[in-house]
């Protein structure tokens, strides 16, 4: 049974290219022997709307791709028989399953897939943003270049941490470590598989966003990681993302934090403290 969601998932991936490379052709087929020099205008609407259907066509069957991946992926992560049930080390209040044997379909965590409903991934949570920061803690560093430097605002200073937070080692500021090490340990014991395989492009640098003069970056205030899957960087702008950061993106979400996914250009590798987290620590004392 746990075949059956990675056979599903071969199907949809091996159909997508056929269908995107020969519809187009059958559509077409007819027109190879005109003669003529001109098709007229209700031939061309009917031309230009099975193109679109043939495009609308290809985004349905990549978003299928997508959900038969979130499948075999949950499959993977649903208990067998050959599964045993053990206790997490003492205190952690959590189960685990120990699973026996090598998990057939661990790389669809790799995979790179189309965002679906991407607009939509942070309903509910806003941005603090660059402007929003400097206001609530001032400026990061007095000075900011295009590289990345030491920070140099004593009250966020005080609060910075270089800790490991699970799979990887952060430096941000404290009460953010905080959170991502929970959000990574809900990772741990619902998914040990991506757990493993979670890896970072890094976390604080102090600097001013490229193209602009003193604006700082949430990466500039503590408050920001870019993550990956095996160490694979994603590419930037391109609407697509690998399946274990969707993943993943569900978890940030729970603790407040906001995927850069939703933005006008796509950067799915980066998460952020919302605005809502954010003044929820100020309000405790935390920052």
């Amino acid at each position: 049974m746990r075949l059956l969601p990675a056979i599903i998932l071969s199907i949809a991936i091996i159909l997508a290219p056929i269908i995107w490379i020969f519809v187009p052709k059958l559509l077409s087929g007819g027109d190879q022997s005109f003669s003529g020099t001109a098709i007229d205008s209700g031939a061309r609407i009917e031309i230009e709307m099975l193109s679109q259907q043939v495009e609308d066509l290809q985004i349905r069957l990549d978003d299928m791709a997508q959900e038969m991946g979130k499948v075999a992926a949950a499959a993977a992560r649903a208990p067998v028989p050959s599964q045993t049930l053990r206790q997490s080390p003492a205190g952690s209040g959590a189960e685990v399953f120990q699973q026996n044997g090598e998990n057939d379909i661990i790389d669809a965590y790799a995979q790179v897939v189309l965002i679906a409903n991407r607009r939509d991934v942070n309903d509910g949570l806003t941005i603090a943003g660059p402007s929003y920061l400097t206001r609530v803690f001032g400026p990061p560093r007095e000075v900011m270049s295009d590289s990345c430097e030491e920070m140099t605002n004593p009250r966020l200073a005080s609060k910075l941490v270089l800790e490991d937070v699970g799979p990887i080692r952060v430096r941000m500021l404290k009460p953010a470590a905080d959170s991502i090490r929970r959000v990574f340990e809900e990772v741990r014991v619902t998914d040990p598989d991506l757990y493993a395989r979670i890896n970072t492009a890094g976390s604080l640098c102090v600097r001013q966003i490229r193209g602009t003069r003193g604006r700082a970056s949430t990466h500039a205030f503590g408050l920001a990681v870019d993550l990956n899957i095996d160490g694979v960087l994603d590419t930037l702008g391109d609407g697509r993302t690998q399946l274990g950061l969707t993943i993943l993106a569900d978890f940030f979400k729970d603790e407040g934090w906001v995927w850069g996914a939703s933005w006008g250009r796509e950067d799915s590798m980066h998460f952020e403290v919302s605005r809502q987290k954010l003044d929820e620590w100020i309000n405790a004392g935390s920052l």
